[in-house]
């Protein structure tokens, strides 16, 4: 079974560049305290790492 990655948004975008709003809603969070999980692959680690700063990130098993 593929690894997970649960990712929250413990910061807000107000502020931040587009391209870090951009990568929050394209993960799927929109406010603080929401929750995603998605698998763990190179785009998706891309995407939490352009917005490392405003999310928590847990490895699923």
């Amino acid at each position: 079974m593929a690894a997970r990655l649960k990712v929250t948004q413990v910061k807000s975008s107000n502020g931040g560049k587009q391209n870090q709003r951009d990568s929050l809603r394209t993960l799927g969070l929109k406010r603080i305290g929401d929750i995603v999980v998605k698998e763990d692959n190179k785009s998706v680690r891309g995407l939490v790492m352009t917005v490392a700063h405003l999310v928590k990130v847990e490895e699923i098993d």
